[in-house]
């Protein structure tokens, strides 16, 4: 009886350790199959750094040179935490070029006069666009663009209507959707 107990005993122990063992692996697998995806719809941290670019670009909208520089040391601190790590190395390559370039032109940002802010962000729109074509979004943008400034200048937006951040109060719906990115 007292070896039949035992063996009982580890019969559970065996089958527990099974069974804990193909959780695990489910869970793995289930891991993988999630860090695709987020490659295929863009990550938390790209969802971040866009966050802090649309502030910016809002800041801009309204003529509001301190928040808009606020809004670029925010940014300059999400595009220097961005992982690039799940990608492949030519993307990885590429990526850093443009964060290193954003990371440049987002500085000057919070440094500057709303002029230069919008010199700035014209060349950082283009930055973001370049990176989101790697990273992808979670959320429908539409690329925007003013004929008006610099000869011709985009942005990104998370809405159809156009708020021109280069023109401000001044021209606020001079612009057109040039494009939708999904």
């Amino acid at each position: 009886m007292k070896n039949l107990k035992m063996s009982i005993a580890a019969m559970l122990l065996l089958t527990i350790s099974f069974t804990n063992a193909q959780e695990k692996e489910k869970m793995n697998h289930g891991e993988m199959e999630m860090d695709h995806s987020k490659m295929k719809m863009g990550d938390a941290k790209t969802e971040v750094i866009l966050t802090d670019y649309f502030m910016l670009k809002d800041a801009l909208v309204g003529d509001d040179t301190k928040k808009a520089a606020q809004a670029g040391t925010k940014l300059v601190a999400s595009l220097k935490s961005f992982d690039k790590s799940s990608y492949t190395k030519d993307q990885q390559k590429e990526l850093t070029d443009i964060i290193e370039d954003a990371t440049e032109h987002s500085e000057h940002i919070a440094e500057s006069a709303i002029d230069h802010q919008r010199e700035h962000f014209k060349i950082l729109s283009k930055d973001i666009t370049d990176m989101i074509a790697i990273t992808g979004s979670k959320s429908t943008l539409y690329q925007q663009f003013c004929p008006m400034y610099d000869k011709g200048s985009a942005w990104l937006s998370t809405s159809e209507e156009i708020r021109n951040p280069y023109y401000g109060s001044s021209m606020l719906k001079c612009g057109k959707v040039q494009k939708t990115i999904q």
